[in-house]
């Protein structure tokens, strides 16, 4: 993060750093339902409320921006977003 924040400076960017917590794996990009449980080893997943199918490093990468761009857009502090 610090070389990102550095970067994101230089080049007149803005940074959304989201928890480490936050479930961006877990959470269905789509309809939003939190699995309770997912090993590491499970790398594609469907969710049993909306039944879409998911990569899951690139479903992680649509929560992730979505939490940030709601940081800036809504100026949301709350959901797993920290400055």
């Amino acid at each position: 993060m610090r070389q990102l924040k550095y970067k994101a400076k230089w080049a007149g960017r803005t940074i959304a750093e989201v928890d480490r917590f936050f479930p961006s794996s877990k959470r269905c990009s789509c309809c939003g339902f939190i699995h309770e449980a997912m090993p590491l080893n499970i790398r594609d997943l469907t969710c049993p409320e909306c039944s879409t199918h998911h990569d899951r490093d690139i479903n992680a990468a649509k929560n992730i921006r979505t939490i940030g761009l709601a940081r800036f857009v809504l100026g949301a502090t709350g959901s797993g977003i920290t400055s």
